[in-house]
This record gives C-alpha cells, structure tokens and sequence, in this order.
C-alpha cells in the first residue's frame, strides 16, 4: 500500500485531532493514529474511548485500500521537523512495517493492526439532527465553557447544556456558585430536545471552530452524539442525567442596576483583589448615587484595599459582597464594553449582563454572593 501526501497538511490536521488522545489508555492501541485509505481519501482516526475523531486529508497519489495504526507520539514529533512537501508512504500491510520518504531522508518505524482499533459507536435511528453555524456554536462555547463545574457527584454539572427549542438554542453552564445562560435566536431545532456535552469534546470544539467556516451539523441520541464539520468529524460520549433547571434561580424584577465600564471594573477587583483574604477571595461592592466603591481586606494580615468607580445608579444604597475570582471570570468572558449589573438583595444572586448584545443573542451571566462580615 503506498500514497502520497502534503507533509503539512498531515501534520496540521493530525495536532487538531491528537488532543483527543490521553497520556495514559486503557488500550495500548488508543496510543495511535488510526490511518484508513479509501478510493483515494486518506482518513485518520484518534478515540479514548469515549470521544472519537476523525479526520479526511486529501491524497496526491494512491495505489490501493488499506489501514494501519501508528504510534501517534513518534510520528507527531517526526511531521513537526519537516517544511513542506510531498511524503511518500508505503506500508506492508502483512507486516506493518512503514517507510516515510521525503526530500533528502527516510523515516522507517513499525505500525500495528488496524483491526485492534475500537469501532465508533452508532446513533439511534430515533437520533435529532440540528444544524448550527460555527461562529455561533464557537461564541457558545467561548462564553460558558468556563463556568463548568468539576463536581464528582453531580456529573451533569460538569459539561455544556444544549437546550434545544423550535425557536432558538440556549447553552448553560454552572457550577453553582456562577451560571452562564447564552441564548441564540439564529440556530434553532425542529424540535424540543437536549443533551449535556462533557468538557473535554467542548474544548476540542473550541480549537476546531475557529476554522470551520460553514455550519455544523450535530446528530445525537439519548447517550452519544456526533459533529459534522466540514474536514473533522466527532463523536462523543454524553453527560447522562437531568440538568437543573436553571430559569429558575435567575432573580427576576431586580429594582437595583449599576451600569458600569467593563474595563474599568476588571482592573479595580485585579488590583484590589490582591489585598483579599487568601482563603476566601472576598471583595465588598458598595454602590451609591452614581458611584461604586470595590473593596477588600485581610484581617490576618492587617492588609486591605478600596477603590471608587463611576457608574449609572439612581437606587438605594447597599452593599453586597462576591468570590473576586469568580467576577473576574465572569466579566473576562464578556466582550462589551459596559454591563449592568442587577441587584435585588445582599443575600441573592446578582445578574451581569452585557449592555450591547451580540447580533441574535441573548447573554446572561449570574454570580451567587458571599456573606459580608459587617
């Protein structure tokens, strides 16, 4: 079996597709790159067993089908060192000895049977199709993935909700202390449903995206689910369970709104956070006509910190103390240049919320506060 390829072609598309591989696997075979060649397509298959990629690289030159497996490590580290230019490669398929030859050189290393390589798992014939472009599932992403959660006993808290309706698609994550609610108006299901994906496929879609410029086609049933792009295609393992209802703890009718500079406020809890309480990240807001005073103190170490902001606030004043880790994450995750940030009460959830959406899209982001001490 012999074929020629680009040596950056492969190479570009064998990085996007090894994140999927573990340091260590169950199955040594789960180590390699799953090569496959057909009518002339070169496919190549990486899987840890519960995510599967694959991927479809253009040949220049084949001479038969075939497959083999090869240790990925070693023929990353080999493509990484070479410029541009055609690979030639052959490989005896009864002894699985390959020979990579290019410009000036040779490589010759030992693949394995590709019949030891797990079968991808198939969908449900009952599986929903759902169409989504890729800018919109990539801002999706970028704007929830980070408020999962690494929670042992509630694993549905630990991946990306897709909740899917006639009328748009809205993606959640929490972790409960923060939420994260991106609703968009300009991809929508023919039907009602939802699934739960982990982490890990999330952040391999999130490198992959960037890409993609035509719309990704997501297939799933009760348990797996499958993503269509035009040159990768994955298939992952689901979260399984029921996730929360997550309407239902966004305080509504909230009588207090700062509208504040989002840059502004950012640099003020970076630099007053440094004088926090190391254990509990603690940073009081106090807001007053037109005015919002960010402050933090270390009682162990006699160390504290205040600054005053400008705002838009007309109401009451009050205080309301927050995790300064956890306002920092949320606000780097918002792209406007102002938010607002509504109140009810000390005890509830505040609701920031970006003052200019993006085109189609309705972003919320909620943060459960902390007891103050006075």
């Amino acid at each position: 079996m012999k074929f020629i390829v680009s040596s950056t072609a492969l190479s570009s598309h064998l990085q996007a597709i090894s994140r999927v591989i573990n340091s260590k696997n169950a199955l040594p075979i789960l180590d390699c790159f799953l090569f496959r060649l057909e009518d002339g397509t070169l496919s190549v298959t990486v899987s840890d067993g519960e995510t599967t990629m694959d991927t479809t690289i253009e040949v220049n030159e084949s001479d038969a089908d075939g497959s083999f497996a090869v240790t990925a490590k070693t023929l990353l580290d080999a493509l990484k060192e070479l410029p541009e230019q055609p690979l030639t490669f052959q490989v005896n398929t009864d002894t699985f000895e390959i020979l990579i030859q290019y410009t000036n050189g040779k490589y010759s290393l030992m693949g394995q049977n590709a019949d030891e390589y797990p079968r991808t798992v198939a969908l449900a014939d009952n599986a929903v199709r759902v169409d989504i472009a890729a800018s919109v599932m990539l801002g999706g992403i970028n704007r929830t993935l980070f408020a999962t959660a690494d929670d042992e006993l509630r694993p549905v808290m630990n991946g990306i909700y897709f909740d899917i309706t006639t009328e748009d698609i809205t993606m959640v994550a929490s972790d409960g202390h923060k939420l994260v609610r991106c609703k968009t108006l300009a991809a929508k299901g023919n039907e009602r449903a939802a699934f739960i994906l982990p982490k890990k496929p999330a952040n391999l879609l999130k490198n992959l995206l960037p890409r993609e410029a035509q719309n990704v086609v997501i297939e799933f049933d009760e348990r797996n689910a499958v993503f269509t792009l035009e040159h990768y295609r994955m298939v992952c393992r689901l979260i399984e369970g029921r996730y929360p209802n997550y309407n239902s703890v966004i305080p509504q009718n909230n009588p207090h709104k700062i509208t504040v500079d989002r840059a502004q406020l950012l640099g003020a809890l970076r630099r007053v956070s440094i004088f926090s309480n190391q254990a509990s990240s603690l940073i009081k807001l106090r807001v007053q006509e037109n005015l919002v005073v960010i402050s933090a103190q270390d009682i162990d170490f006699s160390t504290s910190a205040e600054e005053s902001q400008v705002c838009q606030y007309a109401g009451s004043p009050m205080s309301i103390g927050f995790k300064s880790t956890f306002l920092i994450d949320i606000l780097n995750n918002i792209s406007a240049s102002e938010v607002v940030v509504e109140l009810a009460d000390p005890s509830r959830a505040g609701v920031i919320i970006p003052v200019e959406q993006a085109e189609n899209e309705d972003l919320l982001m909620l943060l459960m506060p902390m007891m103050l001490n006075d």
